[in-house]
């Protein structure tokens, strides 16, 4: 009887093997000399290997396609300095709730001596110790032949609600290493959450049914769990506004009768949360940039959905916490409730309420109104827009009628500057619409280069880059202490020059008028990367911290 041996292959195809079986995709990433078998691997896979110029904005781009696809991100880079580029968009990514998996070389493994720092080029005392606070998980494997299963437990482990990002790191010479072919990674069985005790479910459908004022709270964690249209029909019955977080925006459609047409930072929205006696909230944690600090007073009576107890209570307490999936609770609540009278009254009001936000943004910034109504007018419903830390992207952040789920991202979140543009690419490579980055002169800066990128992956991406002389946010911040603007005011390339170096065809504009319109429509159009400066300078809308309105 002939004995049938086992196949043999390395480390870097027990990577992409694993990859394949997940059905990835495609896959961020920038070479070294350590990550080098990987790229050899993926050479012969049926994986598309994106490469960008900087390991930031390759977890930036993993983070803009699992926001735009609901799918894993994956960014691949080397040892050492590689690996901490990353860290900035892993934590955004974490802040943010994205699945990404992050795959790191470690130096050696019959190199490393544990607690001695021997001077191994790239050797970090313990590379994986510096993910642990911005990842689910960060794990380095020992050996070549754990390396299979190893990618598809941290896979596993990034897209479990709440969702994340993990850290794998893999010594380099365990990628070229022999180890026999792992059968098919089974993906690890998500964990099954019991359903909350019929007693608390009882408890939150009196509390609903007894409200006078109740108010929905929507997190990101409804739009993960692709809840939108039971939170939908749940605010029909209750006759219920729907406040949305920054993760949330798209979770109803404009226009649903009752979506509220507005951040609660505006005053005359958060008069619906000062109202409120009852408010549920739905995959939320109450973050500070939502809540103004903390500022918000805590509702009267506060019911939560969440995959977390511990995350749903550590804000504002919760009199009735129902741990478990946003949809499965949802699909459980509904059938107890009745339908309220009230629905076409809360309509009328958050007609009026439309009608005010739209004054206080006139009145406000008239420019400011005047961007926020060609992006309306001007955006097809299917682009994704991706906005930066820079005050454009603050007003589209509060204020942009957000079409559908994962129709817009923002880094709010970790509140990283020099995401838009990069997790653009990500958003463009999903495949599913145009996408459209709104960045400033400053933020753009810290990813220029993937202008290449865009070029070699010819995606259609719409760069609106807002030039106001350079960081806008914080002149207004030293302006408003008193203070003379220093260090902020920066000296800018010819951005149309520098695209069209990379052989981007770019045009500028001054303001947001109807020259703007034009050329975006245009741009987007041409399912090319395009390019649009404008010359402008906002006001920062009431969402910024300085204009907080709950200062006491």
């Amino acid at each position: 009887m002939t004995e049938t041996l086992p196949t043999t292959t390395t480390g870097a195809a027990q990577v992409v093997t694993a990859l394949e079986q997940l059905e990835v995709r495609l896959v961020f990433g920038l070479p070294g000399v350590h990550n080098l078998p990987i790229w050899k691997a993926l050479r012969d896979s049926g994986i598309r290997l994106v490469g960008v110029r900087h390991e930031q904005t390759a977890v930036y781009a993993a983070d803009g396609y699992a926001r735009a696809s609901g799918e894993l991100g994956v960014a691949l880079v080397t040892t050492g300095p590689g690996a901490a580029n990353t860290l900035g968009a892993t934590g955004e990514a974490m802040a943010s709730g994205s699945p990404v998996l992050v795959i790191a070389t470690d130096i050696p493994s019959g190199l490393r001596r544990d607690g001695v720092y021997r001077g191994v080029l790239h050797e970090t005392r313990d590379q994986a110790a510096m993910f642990v606070p911005v990842t689910k998980g960060a794990r380095t494997v020992r050996t070549a032949g754990e390396i299979a299963s190893a990618v598809s437990e941290c896979a596993a482990l990034a897209r479990e609600a709440q969702s994340g990002p993990v850290y794998l790191g893999i010594p380099t010479d365990l990628l070229s290493a022999g180890t026999s072919a792992s059968p098919a990674a089974a993906s690890p069985e998500s964990r099954v959450r019991p359903d909350p005790p019929a007693a608390l479910m009882a408890r939150a459908c009196e509390a609903l049914k007894g409200a006078e004022r109740p108010v929905i709270w929507a997190g990101g964690g409804a739009l993960r769990a692709g809840a939108g249209e039971l939170v939908g029909e749940l605010a029909l019955r209750l006759a219920a506004p729907v406040l949305t977080t920054y993760l949330a925006r798209g979770l109803l459609a404009p226009e649903h009768p009752c979506l509220v047409p507005g951040p609660v930072h505006a005053p005359e929205v958060g008069r619906l949360w000062d109202e409120a006696d009852v408010v549920l909230a739905i995959g939320s944690d109450f973050d500070g940039m939502m809540t103004q600090n903390w500022l918000m007073p805590a509702p009267p009576t506060l019911i939560a959905i969440n995959v977390d107890e511990a995350d749903a209570n550590k804000n504002y307490p919760a009199d009735v916490t129902l741990v478990g999936d946003a949809r499965t609770v949802l699909e459980r609540l509904l059938p107890t409730l009745a339908q309220r009278d009230g629905a076409d009254e809360l309509q009328r009001g958050l007609v009026a309420l439309a009608d005010e936000v739209r004054a206080a943004v006139l009145a406000d910034d008239e420019q400011a109104a005047v961007f926020l109504e060609v992006m309306r007018a001007t955006l097809p419903a299917e682009a994704v827009v991706l906005a930066d830390m820079c005050i454009p992207g603050y007003w589209l952040a509060g204020y942009h009628r957000v079409p559908a789920p994962r129709k817009f991202a923002y880094p709010m979140g970790w509140g990283t500057l020099g995401f838009a543009f990069p997790a653009a690419i990500g958003a463009a490579l999903a495949g599913a619409a145009p996408a459209v980055c709104v960045t400033g002169d400053g933020g753009f800066m810290f990813a220029c280069g993937e202008l290449a990128t865009a070029v070699e992956t010819r995606v259609p991406l719409t760069i609106v880059l807002v030039d106001d002389g350079g960081y806008g946010m914080l002149r207004f911040d030293q302006e408003r202490a008193g203070d003379e603007p220093f260090g902020v005011d920066l000296v800018r390339p010819d951005f149309v020059a520098l695209a069209a170096a990379f052989g981007v065809r770019a045009r500028s504009v001054d303001g947001f008028g109807p020259e703007y319109a034009d050329a975006l429509r245009e741009a987007i159009a041409d399912g090319e990367p395009r390019m649009i400066v404008v010359r402008a300078a906002l006001k920062p809308p009431p969402t910024t911290s300085p204009r907080w309105y709950r200062r006491g």
